[in-house]
C-alpha cells in the first residue's frame, strides 16, 4: 500500500509542480487519503519528491540552462554570445533564490509547525484564486505589449523582486508558480517569460530546500524509506516531464484564468469537507 501510494503522491507533484494550483497543498489534501508514517517522514518525502520534478527542468531545458552547449534550446548551434548570456540569467536566478534561502532557513521549522494543515491551504487555495482572476482581468483590459518578452531579459532588480514574490509560497497552498509567475507579469513579464524564469528559480530553491530537509530528517530515513522516496522522485519526475510541455503549450494560446477558477472551487470544497469531519 505504500508503494501505491507514492506513486499516487508523486503523480499528483508531478501534475501541480509548475501549475498555480499549490504542488505544497495539494500534497497535504492528499495526505487525507494517502497518509505516510510517521508524520516526519511524511512531511519530509513532501519536500524531496519535489526534486524529481525540478530535476525535469534541467533535462527538458539542458541546451538552454547550460553556458557551455554549442546548441541551443531547439538544438541549433548556439549563438556566439551564448555563454555570456546563459551565465547572466544563472546570476539572475540566483539573485531571486536569496530572499527565499534567508528566510526559508530561518522560519522553515515554524512554518511547518503553524501553517501545514488543511484549513490553511483552503483559505491559500481561495486567496490566490482570487488574485489570479483579478491580474489576469487587469491584463485583458491593459493591451499593452509587455515590456518583458523573453527570460534572458529579465532585468536583475526584477529578478530580486520575484524572488520575494517567492517567498509568499511559504504559506502552504499559496503555490511558488503562482507566486513568481503572477509576480513577474505585475512587474512587466510576458506569461511566458515570467514561466521559464519560474522553472529556473525552482532549481537552486528546491535543492536547497530538499539538502535542508534530508539534513534535518533523511539521516535517520531507514533503506525502505529511501526507496520510497526514490520512487517518488522518479514518478513525479517523468509526470512533470509531460507536464511542463502540455503548460508552455497551453499558456501561449490562454491565460490563467481557469487555474483561479479552479483554486476557488477546490478551496471551497476543502473548507466544506473539514468543516463537515470537524477535523
Amino acid at each position: 500500500m505504500d508503494i501505491i501510494r507514492v506513486i499516487l503522491l508523486g503523480i499528483i507533484e508531478g501534475v501541480t509542480e509548475f501549475l498555480p494550483v499549490s504542488s505544497t497543498g495539494h500534497l497535504i489534501l492528499a495526505h487525507e487519503f494517502l497518509s505516510l508514517k510517521p508524520a516526519s517522514f511524511q512531511n519530509a518525502f513532501d519536500v524531496i519528491i519535489q526534486l524529481g520534478a525540478i530535476l525535469s527542468v534541467v533535462v527538458l531545458y539542458f541546451n538552454k540552462l547550460n553556458p557551455f552547449s554549442k546548441k541551443d534550446q531547439r538544438g541549433r548551434p548556439a549563438a556566439k554570445d551564448k555563454t555570456t548570456k546563459t551565465l547572466r540569467l544563472w546570476v539572475k536566478v540566483l539573485v531571486g533564490v536569496l530572499p527565499a534561502a534567508v528566510l526559508g532557513f530561518l522560519f522553515d521549522d515554524w512554518i511547518d509547525a503553524h501553517l501545514f494543515n488543511p484549513r490553511v491551504v483552503a483559505a491559500m487555495l481561495i486567496l490566490w484564486g482570487i488574485l489570479i482572476i483579478l491580474v489576469e482581468k487587469g491584463k485583458g483590459k491593459n493591451k499593452a505589449t509587455p515590456p518583458v518578452q523573453r527570460v534572458e531579459d529579465i532585468p536583475y532588480g526584477m529578478a530580486l523582486a520575484i524572488g520575494f514574490f517567492q517567498c509568499l509560497a511559504m504559506v502552504p497552498g499559496t503555490s511558488r508558480s503562482a507566486a513568481t509567475i503572477i509576480g513577474a507579469m505585475v512587474l512587466g513579464s510576458s506569461r511566458v517569460a515570467a514561466a521559464e524564469f519560474s522553472f529556473f528559480l525552482a532549481i537552486p530553491t528546491m535543492l536547497g530546500a530538499t539538502l535542508l530537509k534530508i539534513l534535518k530528517n533523511g539521516l535517520a530515513f531507514t533503506a525502505y524509506q529511501w526507496f520510497l522516496v526514490l520512487l517518488g522522485l522518479v514518478v513525479s519526475f517523468l509526470v512533470a516531464a509531460f507536464v511542463i510541455k502540455s503548460f508552455l503549450g497551453y499558456i501561449k494560446r490562454h491565460d490563467f484564468q481557469a487555474f483561479g477558477y479552479y483554486r476557488i472551487i477546490l478551496g471551497l470544497l476543502v473548507f466544506i469537507y473539514f468543516y463537515l469531519v470537524g477535523a
